[in-house]
């Protein structure tokens, strides 16, 4: 079972997400609390699954592949054996940046670059280079402009556990607050 994460720990991951290559010193300026257990924290969120690794997101169109194609392909089987060569046969072709199994009338959706419109796509066609009797067709939908893209998770609750966070040390405030009264007071009592 995965380790519940506090406000800390997911503003830490909302900090990441951001900015995978922010120092250890200024993550923890931006978390509020000290380097060495924001350090400690971030190796545990490796540790614990919820930090995969750190990339570089790669300009595709400075790479020379100015198209993005996505495919709907069906399948004529849902074998197991179907299922499984054709997902194989997708692992090899170097275009294929991700492909998604879906229900209903599609099978799978599959996100393809290219350098052109007359590149051909191993794996965006119809079938012709796929597993025997698996493809029965691929419909393609070019990418005309792109509105949204993140590799980011939801952070709205990063938020609120910052906001929650904020309030522990408001009320962490406050208590310290009222125990300088107490020992001012103490102090002041146990003076002749």
């Amino acid at each position: 079972m995965a380790a519940r994460l506090d406000a800390i720990d997911r503003q830490i991951l909302k900090e990441l997400q951001e900015d995978g290559r922010i120092t250890n010193v200024e993550l923890a300026r931006r978390v509020g609390i000290s380097a060495p257990p924001c350090l400690r924290r971030v190796r545990a969120l490796e540790q614990a699954g919820y930090i995969k690794g750190y990339r570089a997101l790669l300009d595709e169109k400075l790479l020379g592949y100015e198209v993005t194609v996505f495919a709907m392909v069906h399948l004529t089987s849902q074998a197991d054996a179907d299922l499984r060569s054709f997902e194989d046969f997708v692992r090899a072709q170097p275009l294929v940046r991700e492909c998604w199994m879906l229900s209903g009338e599609i099978d799978f959706i599959l996100k393809c670059v290219a350098p052109d419109l007359n590149a051909q796509f191993h794996g965006c066609r119809d079938g012709a280079d796929g597993p025997q009797d698996a493809l029965m067709n691929a419909a393609r939908a070019s990418r005309l402009s792109e509105s949204r893209r993140t590799n980011k998770v939801a952070n709205s609750l990063c938020r609120v556990g910052a906001r929650a966070h904020e309030a522990r040390h408001h009320l962490a405030r406050k208590q310290l607050e009222r125990a300088q009264r107490f020992c001012e007071r103490h102090v002041a009592e146990s003076q002749p």
